[in-house]
């Protein structure tokens, strides 16, 4: 289970390089499962070259920026939300502009 939060300045919890031009800034984790609430910040040009796939849910919402989907060649924009059950294939992705992404992963039952 994540921790109780109350309010707090997400400013002054640090990002953290996951790879070239892409960070993090984990807002909360759950330590028994892994399962975190974050920002992710990708800086313009950056990539994430591998099709995504995972055994949690996750939600997403575009906060800033944009983000395109190179095996669709769509491009999200801020504003736009995505809801993806376990084993929902997404990405590769890449930004241009690049994007700040609000993301919370979480179990699913069935």
């Amino acid at each position: 289970m994540k921790p109780a939060l109350e309010f707090f300045d997400p400013n002054d919890l640090p990002w953290h390089e996951t790879s070239p031009k892409v960070r993090e800034k984990i807002l909360s984790k759950d330590p028994k499962s892994g399962l975190y609430t974050r920002l992710l910040k990708m800086e313009p040009g950056a990539k994430i070259d591998k099709v995504l796939v995972h055994d949690f849910c996750e939600e997403i919402i575009i906060l800033e920026g944009e983000l395109k989907d190179e095996s669709t060649g769509r491009i999200y924009k801020a504003g736009m939300y995505a809801c993806r059950p376990p084993g929902m294939k997404h990405g590769p992705f890449s930004t241009e502009k690049g994007c700040l992404l609000f993301e919370v992963r979480y179990p699913c039952k069935e």
